[in-house]
């Protein structure tokens, strides 16, 4: 079996100095190995192949055969890490909470322990007849949420 720490270190060596991040990485059983990388400004085919390559150069076929996928997170997935939610402040979101309720709006900030998103609603006003659509900020903790990703806006 493919040894994971070895890819590990493998994806390490080529992540290091480049703004690329790890979001995942698994080797099945069947010695399939997937690698999932993200970058700030999307990731690009040439350098998932690249990082294939460097993979397959210091992981020897000789000893272990094996099926190797290089990726990105791919746009509307949910974020595994917490540099995606870095890379995304000031962009839409759609976040579900473990109790069901969806909000879609602005990530606004984030810390270790949660984040806050910008939701356009109505608001009922003390004095006035109707509601006012107004800016409201919800904060999240990691653990209440079951799922945050970058919201596509199509045009």
């Amino acid at each position: 079996m493919v040894d994971k720490k070895a890819v590990r270190k493998a994806v390490d060596e080529w992540l290091e100095g480049k703004d690329y991040f790890l979001i995942d990485l698994s080797v099945g059983t069947d010695n399939r190995v997937v690698v999932v990388i993200d970058h700030a400004d999307g990731v690009w085919i040439e350098d998932c192949a690249d990082l294939s390559r460097y993979i397959e150069s210091q992981i020897s076929r000789e000893d272990e055969d094996y099926e190797l996928e290089v990726g990105s997170a791919g746009l509307g997935q949910p974020f595994q890490v917490h540099r995606q939610y870095e890379i995304h402040v000031g962009q839409p979101v759609e976040t579900l909470t473990k109790e069901g309720k969806k909000y879609k709006g602005t990530l606004v900030s984030v810390d270790e322990t949660g984040f806050e998103v910008n939701v356009l609603q109505k608001v009922k006003e003390e004095g006035k007849k109707r509601p006012v659509t107004k800016e409201v900020t919800y904060r999240f903790t990691f653990e209440e949420v079951a799922y945050t990703k970058y919201l596509i806006k199509i045009k």
